[in-house]
């Protein structure tokens, strides 16, 4: 038990030195965050939709 509460107190003292971002940058990364999240989104469904219908071009020549 003497192990976690030094443990505990040694992640209160890190915590206390972070320097947390300010609410405008919070917003910011969080923007950005969701934009890429959406781009990539967008890209990898248009993707998986070229190459699904690719793949059932391609089966469907050869299965005829």
């Amino acid at each position: 038990m003497r192990d976690i509460g030094k443990f505990l107190s040694e992640v209160r003292l890190e915590l206390s030195r972070v320097i947390w971002p300010k609410y405008d940058e919070w917003v910011g990364a969080t923007i950005v965050v969701i934009f890429l999240v959406a781009v990539m989104m967008t890209y990898l469904g248009l993707l998986d939709f070229l190459l699904n219908k690719g793949v059932k071009f391609i089966i469907g020549y050869f299965a005829s």
